[in-house]
């Protein structure tokens, strides 16, 4: 019998300041166009890259999918629930990476090609302390330069810290916690390509010095990609070119740009706008079947012709808006470059019974965001290879059909949605006070009620509004805003526009999205179309971006200018119990019993930290007072000589009697601690049910033993004549004392 051995494999390496770069190919996964294994430390991910060997039929649009795997046993665990052990759909945080590298990779293949495209990033190893975020992407930036597939680049990614002033390279786990700014960086050969980043209000000077930091070590892993390309690289296949008809494109052009020029300079409705633009689609069909005497039964080549009157007609209402801005600089509606639309910003949209809502408007954009505080057992449960996290702010963005005028039966939270609500919630997380002061969870939910650009954007807005309406105390207001660009690479010129709107976005070559506050930023993310930005845009585009919020800004505060002092009637209140972390078992109770009859009797929600920290939730506020009690009581250690109230619960004949005289705490009133003369039958004295005081006589910590006294609450009878004493027994809930001997 033979034995099978594995396929070549090619190993390169790469020096990366103190990290090591190692990439291998060739021996697995070989039936996709091109497969990579990329590690630093013991961090290991594979990139494959396939292409579909057919264009798919009717799509316009290039078909491209990066899918992020996360795989439990690459961290060690078994995790999941108790009856599903495998992974499911990739969590929100896998769908942000793969969205990261898929707005660096989209640009550098060509548009017009509609073979499916599918890039998976799978991660097989996680050491804990190198991130798997880059040695994935960067998988999959060399597969695709690799793979047979037709593409620019290649593409470098790394991740860049800003820790104490300093800039980090590819931080570990632990540095990543203590960074002032996290930003995903990737570069081809020429240019920064894609920026995804998070920061605590950092001053955009230290922004652009992180981009020039990145941008060098991102070049440095393309240019080694490139030689590895160079060495090992498939022959890239070639595409039909687009199709393109100069001749009929210059006809429709000379018949439809006038009504185009009309339609963009004159202020109107979007859905105004695109209808003219649609009517115009609609009709170079028969414009064309005019021009060229087509019959009711074209040829092939004349139908493939007739098919493209409608995307001639698009590109010439692209072309025409970028001529108009490049050389008027007018825009949509006739706006100037710097120009933003007009704004709006309300609060208390809805009663108060929502904990705060705001509306924000931009133009024809309109979100609506509430605020909703919970109790911090409500936080987001977050499991993964890396383990448990939790998640106390929670930023959800909605998308409905109807806020573009359309409908569609996807009616679910999509990757965009992921996206963008995380945007939003990544930009507000610096201001956000610290839990130890504000312990509650919170959640923000934008409703997107109508949509012409930078929606994302006024998510972002509309959270810092429904937050302060929420009495959420944020240390600082966040504004944000989206510009476009819309560049002449053959002439060198670009121009720069303050607020994009969707015709930009769709016809432009950025959208560039920042949000922040007076000091700096705290969230950016960059999507180009165009395959790199020089380095002179970024810090334009960053200075029109911090003085594009402070307009904005200046209109939110005008609707609340800063976190209201009372939180909604209807919002949960939270107290605190400090408890020694030893009694948190009684808390608890056997099984839970203990905090299950708390919460269920009086409707309040109970958290327990380790330090024995307990949090109270309840709208009520007497339930939270009673829950308070019953806690102390719980806990509460009983003291010789204090008189406690209680109930008696268990009557032993003969013996005594047993009362609970705080919440789970009982002890034995023995027959002699009665009353100062003899009692034959406890019966006499005490009923089952009866509620009395009693004094603690003794109190062992160790046993948790308590006896009572009913008798030593007063002074003994003049000429009192103590009885002869009798043998103790009996016994409680608590343990007690033993009761009568067997006979």
């Amino acid at each position: 019998m033979s034995v099978q051995t594995l396929s070549p494999q090619r190993e390169f390496t790469l020096e990366l300041g103190d990290q090591k770069l190692v990439v291998k190919t060739g021996a697995i996964a070989n039936q996709a166009n091109a497969s990579v294994l990329c590690q630093l430390g013991d961090t290991v991910c594979m990139g494959n890259c396939t292409v579909s060997a057919n264009e798919r039929a009717g799509v316009d649009f290039l078909p491209l999918q990066v899918v992020y795997q996360e795989k439990y046993y690459a961290g060690g665990h078994i995790a999941g629930s108790r009856f599903r052990k495998r992974e499911g759909r990739p969590s929100d945080d896998y769908v942000l990476l793969a969205r990261v590298i898929d707005r660096g990779l989209r640009p550098m293949f060509p548009k017009h090609m509609h073979r499916d495209i599918q890039v998976f990033c799978t991660v097989l190893s996680y050491d804990f302390e190198h991130e798997h975020a880059v040695p994935s992407a960067n998988a999959a930036n060399l597969s695709v330069a690799l793979s047979d597939c037709p593409s620019d680049g290649p593409l470098g990614t790394v991740r860049v810290g800003l820790i104490g002033g300093e800039l980090v390279l590819n931080p570990s786990r632990e540095a990543i916690e203590k960074c002032d700014l996290d930003m995903f960086l990737t570069a081809s050969l020429e240019r920064v390509v894609m920026i995804e980043a998070g920061a605590n209000q950092v001053p955009e000077a230290e922004v652009l010095r992180a981009i020039e930091f990145g941008k060098k070590w991102a070049q440095k892993i393309a240019r080694f990609f490139a030689d590895v390309q160079k060495e090992i690289g498939k022959k890239k296949f070639e595409i039909a070119p687009a199709f393109m008809d100069k001749e009929a494109y210059e006809f429709l052009k000379d018949w439809a740009l006038p009504t185009v020029t009309k339609a963009i300079k004159t202020p109107m409705a979007k859905n105004e706008r695109r209808a003219v633009f649609n009517g115009l689609m609609k009709e170079s069909e028969a414009k064309l079947k005019e021009k060229y005497g087509i019959g009711d039964l074209p040829t092939k080549e004349q139908q493939e012709l007739l098919s493209n009157g409608a995307k001639f007609v698009d590109k010439i209402v692209k072309m025409e808006m970028r001529r108009l801005v490049l050389e008027e600089g007018t825009r949509m509606s006739g706006r100037k470059v710097e120009q933003i639309r007009p704004l709006a910003a309300l609060i208390d949209i809805l009663p108060n019974r929502v904990h705060g809502s705001a509306l924000f408007e931009r133009g024809e954009t309109q979100g609506l965001t509430t605020c909703t505080l919970g109790a911090p057992g409500d936080k987001q449960i977050m499991e993964g290879m890396e383990g448990e996290r939790k998640l106390r702010y929670m930023h959800h963005y909605n998308f409905p059909p109807f806020s573009v005028g359309e409908t569609s039966n996807r009616l679910f939270v999509g990757n965009r949605e992921i996206g963008h609500g995380n945007l939003a919630q990544r930009a507000l997380m610096p201001v956000l006070p610290k839990e130890e002061d504000f312990p509650y969870t919170i959640r923000t939910v934008t409703e997107i009620l109508s949509s012409n650009g930078s929606s994302s954007m006024a998510a972002t807005c509309g959270s810092t509004l429904a937050l302060m309406a929420a009495g959420v105390p944020i240390s600082t207001p966040v504004s944000a805003i989206a510009l476009g660009l819309i560049s002449d690479e053959e002439k060198g010129q670009y121009v720069i526009l303050t607020d994009l709107q969707d015709e930009e976005d769709f016809g432009g070559d950025m959208d560039f999205k920042v949000g922040g506050t007076e000091k700096g930023v705290t969230a950016i993310q960059m999507d180009i179309k165009i395959k790199g930005l020089p380095d002179s845009v970024f810090a334009e585009a960053l200075e029109r971006a911090r003085t594009g919020r402070a307009e904005v800004l200046a209109v939110m505060l005008k609707s609340i200018a800063k976190p209201r002092n009372e939180l909604s009637p209807y919002a949960p209140r939270i107290e605190t119990v400090q408890i020694d972390p030893e009694d948190i078992r009684i808390i608890i109770g056997k099984g839970g019993e203990t905090i299950q009859k708390i919460t269920g009797e009086l409707g309040v929600e109970i958290d327990i930290e380790d330090s024995g920290l307990i949090f109270i939730t309840s709208v009520n506020g007497d339930a939270m007072q009673k829950a308070k009690e019953w806690i102390a009581g719980l806990v509460e250690k009983p003291e010789v000589g204090k008189v406690y109230k209680g109930k008696i619960i268990r009557i032993i004949a003969g013996v005594g009697a047993i009362m609970e005289f705080l919440p789970g705490k009982d002890g034995m009133i023995h027959i002699s601690e009665l009353q100062w003369k003899r009692t034959d039958q406890v019966e006499d004295v005490l009923k089952m049910g009866q509620e009395l005081e009693a004094k603690v006589i003794e109190y062992d910590a160790i046993e948790g033993k308590t006896r009572l006294s009913l008798k030593q609450m007063t002074a003994p009878p003049e000429g009192f004549v103590p009885p002869p004493p009798r043998s103790f027994g009996g016994g409680g809930r608590s343990g007690g004392f033993r009761g009568p001997p067997r006979r």
